[in-house]
């Protein structure tokens, strides 16, 4: 059996941008994942093509699911990978989305599908979206890195560039895998704080929607995305008032975001104390559901 299962081919993408996300280690608190389900909504996205889980996960580390169907049935949902394409006829371009979870093995043979697709659709350029933890606090603007095979694409969208080594994802194989193929690729990497990474952070995918439309020059509206931002911060700024200990230590992050010196030295809770007490008093206000409509 192929790999890549079409249910149709779409026909006549004009000037195709493909944007990838992965759910796992790559997404950290769903940033990622959720950018691009709501874009998918957003613009009323339809699911052409899947790719088949057989060959490229562990069911011991991402399980398949039962689901109940027509409340009687049990059906077998398998963790496949999903691909829609995005039709916006006042953009420059249209979109084809990917999503899925990270796959557990043969990351070579998995991009290589991704990009033997990417080419059967004369795509122009891929887009990987990523979120990672960082020492950032959640009261300043979201940080975006970003990785080009065209530096210009950089400097042209304003972003940090990212200097990261280290061990990496399937973003970082699927992008390296582009350049060897010579397809255009970008990656965008949102910060997300770690001390409240347990829960989906609408905020810093609210940042990677603002990056890729001007990556791809295709405009979504946002406003419930930054409904659901604004309310993310109020909420994490209500559990950090609340412990004086945890206030200082998110004091400590603004200074050294704003580059201002420190003269309060002294002892603060760890970073995992912090995260369970934010994750408690998050829970009892009922706020643990991901915001924004999905695919």
């Amino acid at each position: 059996m192929q790999p890549l299962q079409w249910e149709y081919r779409p026909d006549g993408l004009r000037a195709p941008a493909l944007v990838c996300a992965f759910r796992g280690w790559n997404d950290a608190a769903d940033a990622a994942s959720t950018a691009l389900t709501f874009v998918g909504s957003a613009l009323g996205a339809r699911r052409f093509a899947t790719i088949d889980p057989e060959e490229f996960y562990d069911f011991q580390a991402t399980r398949p699911r039962i689901k109940l169907a027509d409340g009687d049935t049990r059906q077998v949902v398998w963790p496949a990978v999903e691909l829609y394409e995005a039709r916006v006829p006042r953009a420059p371009r249209d979109l084809v989305l990917l999503v899925g979870s990270e796959p557990s093995m043969r990351w070579r043979t998995f991009s290589e599908v991704i990009v033997e697709l990417a080419e059967a659709l004369s795509t122009q350029l891929v887009v990987t979206l990523g979120a990672l933890l960082a020492d950032v606090p959640h009261t300043r603007p979201v940080s975006v890195t970003g990785l080009a095979s065209d530096p210009m694409l950089v400097s042209r969208l304003g972003l940090t560039r990212s200097s990261y080594e280290g061990p990496t994802g399937i973003v970082g194989i699927l992008h390296a895998a582009c350049q060897h193929g010579g397809l255009p690729s970008a990656s965008l990497w949102a910060a997300v704080p770690h001390y409240i990474a347990a829960s989906p952070n609408p905020k810093a995918a609210l940042a990677l929607v603002r990056k890729l439309e001007g990556l791809v020059g295709v405009a979504v509206d946002a406003s419930e995305l930054e409904t659901a931002a604004s309310d993310y911060e109020r909420q994490v700024s209500l559990a950090v008032q609340s412990d004086p200990d945890v206030q200082a230590f998110v004091e400590r992050l603004e200074q050294a975001a704003g580059d201002e010196p420190d003269d309060q030295p002294g002892s603060l809770p760890s970073g995992e104390s912090i995260a369970r007490d934010l994750q408690r008093f998050l829970r009892q206000r009922g706020n643990d559901d991901p915001p924004g409509p999905s695919i």
